[in-house]
């Protein structure tokens, strides 16, 4: 799955198309603009938006309608949310609580930083 350590441009720009899914930017058997103006949005070559886009059809994040264009498959969000947050728990929470034992933060304190933050954003 696209990961947020990517190196290639095409990589990352596939990554920020799955970031705009999550956001509800687009959502399921939603039409994505075509390859031409995200060319023009990203200010990247045509083709590198093509790769972008193949590399999320490989992923089945989403699918090509000949003539018509690029949506959003039907699954994608689950998909994306599942990869993320597998990303998340390997790659980036052991690095938090390698620092959060090293400034001596307990999980309380995590918790209770938690609970104001979700009440914060009101959720």
């Amino acid at each position: 799955m696209i990961s947020s350590q990517e190196k290639t441009i095409f990589g990352k720009l596939a990554y920020q198309i799955c970031e705009e899914i999550l956001e509800g930017k687009y959502h399921s058997e939603d039409r994505i603009p075509s390859v031409r103006d995200l060319a023009e949005t990203f200010e990247v070559n045509y083709n590198t938006i093509l790769r972008a886009m193949e590399l999320l059809q490989r992923e089945e994040i989403v699918y090509q309608k000949r003539g018509i264009g690029y949506f959003v498959s039907p699954n994608a969000r689950q998909r994306i949310l599942r990869a993320h947050k597998r990303e998340f728990m390997q790659q980036r929470l052991p690095e938090v609580f390698r620092q959060a034992r090293l400034l001596g933060i307990t999980l309380e304190e995590i918790t209770q930083f938690w609970n104001e933050e979700a009440a914060n954003q009101g959720g």
